[in-house]
């Protein structure tokens, strides 16, 4: 059992929750922008795509790792290692127009998606048991909220302020950040023994670079294109090789035999298709409110309007996340978990039928929202009731990629749908509405297995968030 900080617990949450929502904003801020950044850096809309493919590249990559260190090394000191890469980035991002520079600084910037599950784990060291689930359940919420408040903050800047502005402000909220974690956030009392699997890490980080890249780019390649086959090929090639390795080392980079648990097991896949069906709801309203009325279903809105339509899903995901938090702690996060999925269900049926409103849209665009933030509360505390004290940082890590992994593939797929289905009207081709709702209809059902796959999860009718027993020798953060 660690010993608990005397920190106040509601401080000690508020800052890392902080660096959440502003790791989670960053992630998204350039989305608003990609329209205009051809033009913008003198390069073609292909090169400018590499601006969101390069953040998720290296966040699929630093993620798991940056947990692993975090277990052994230090959580805080991890931490504030990925905070200093995005302020990197950031400043990279701002001082420059050069594509190369911008999409150096953003690759800079993934690294910090390891900070929500770094500070899951910090949480779970520090806080007492009762107080742990309704912690972790708001630091898990921070990526939904962030990335819901990213898209309409960056529209307003992209309006109304030159593009830099909004890495500045990164920049800042980052420096102030690494200036205040260490005041507040005390570092672990513990951490697992032994050394950093590094060929693990390696086979691991080229295993996710080569599948996410596929992925991401085979709308853009060709699905059946050499190359995309040729990166699915080599890590099909790769996997086994990673695989036997790990299970043949004493200290692997993943512990398979814990991770293929049922409870750890079903709650990643769990988590990949709610990342897939909360990237989905972003992804179309931003687009679908700003296609031309001449379509028959488009407003016409403009690109602050439709950043506004996510602002309402956003605020109503943070206010979400406390209640889910209780609703754990009363029947358990499985059971959260299903609630999450039912309502996931039901916002895309609804999607189906309001895509010809802007009121509609909105609401039925927060209902996904409210799903995606109760299945964000509960997958964490899942997750650190099955694996070991000594785990919870590269296994919350995981978690947390799997719904990155998710969201990658939302794109691809949103973007094989909408490029298929189209229409011209008045010399102008879009997508057409049936585009939109046949994206509805699969985030549906991608919503349906998670279903079934959260009722695959063994039950338990009270889920206490306790650190698990381990063989593994825990000593003091500063043996180091």
């Amino acid at each position: 059992m660690t010993t608990r900080s005397a920190r106040s617990p509601r401080i000690i949450l508020a800052t890392l929750a902080s660096c959440g929502i502003l790791m989670s904003v960053m992630q998204t801020i350039v989305v608003p922008l990609l329209p205009r950044l051809p033009e913008l850096t003198n390069s073609t809309p292909a090169t400018v795509s590499w601006l969101l493919t390069v953040t998720l590249l290296t966040g699929a990559v630093f993620t798991p790792l940056l947990g692993r260190l975090g277990d052994m090394y230090g959580k805080r000191r991890v931490l504030l290692v990925a905070i200093s890469l995005m302020i990197l980035g950031s400043l990279l991002c701002a001082t420059s127009s050069q594509i190369s520079v911008l999409i150096t600084g953003r690759a800079f910037q993934g690294a910090a998606i390891a900070v929500v599950p770094l500070g899951i784990s910090i949480l779970r060291d520090e806080l007492e048991p009762k107080r742990v689930i309704g912690a972790i359940a708001t630091m898990s919420a921070t990526m939904g909220v962030g990335a819901a408040l990213g898209i309409p903050a960056a529209t307003v800047v992209v309006e109304y302020s030159d593009w830099h502005t909004m890495f500045w402000a990164c920049a800042a909220l980052g420096i102030c950040a690494l200036v205040v974690v260490p005041m507040i956030v005390p570092e672990s009392p513990m951490h697992s023994s032994g050394r950093f699997d590094v060929l693990g890490a390696l086979g691991l980080s080229a295993i996710l670079s080569l599948v996410l890249l596929a992925v991401s780019k085979g709308s853009e390649w060709g699905w059946l294109s050499a190359p995309t086959l040729g990166l699915v090929a080599a890590a099909v090639a790769v996997t086994p090789i990673w695989v036997k390795h790990q299970l043949r080392c004493d200290e692997p980079m993943v512990r398979l035999h814990l991770f293929v648990r049922p409870a750890v097991l079903f709650t990643n896949l769990a988590a990949l298709l709610t990342g897939f069906a909360f990237y989905a709801n972003s992804l179309s309203t931003a687009q679908l409110v700003q296609e031309p009325v001449s379509t028959g279903y488009g407003l016409g809105a403009s690109i602050i309007v439709s950043g506004l339509c996510l602002l309402p899903g956003g605020v109503l995901m943070a206010t979400l996340s406390p209640v889910s938090a209780r609703i754990s702690a009363a029947r358990g996060p499985r059971f959260t978990l299903i609630i999450a999925a039912l309502i996931l269900i039901g916002g895309y049926a609804l999607r189906l039928f309001t895509s010809q409103s802007l009121a509609a849209i909105v609401f039925s665009t927060a209902v996904v929202a409210a799903g995606t933030a109760v299945a964000y509360s509960a997958l964490p505390a899942l997750i650190m009731h099955a694996v070991p004290v000594t785990e919870t940082a590269a296994a919350n890590g995981l978690n947390t990629l799997m719904r990155a992994i998710g969201q990658a593939v939302c794109s691809a797929v949103v973007a094989t749908v909408l490029a298929s289905l189209v229409a011209t009207h008045e010399g102008v081709t879009a997508p057409t509405l049936g585009a939109y709702q046949t994206v509805f209809v699969i985030a549906g059902l991608g919503a349906v297995a998670a279903l079934i796959l959260t009722l695959l999860i063994p039950s338990k009718k009270h889920v206490v968030v306790e650190p698990v027993e381990t063989t593994e020798v825990l000593e003091p953060a500063g043996a180091v």
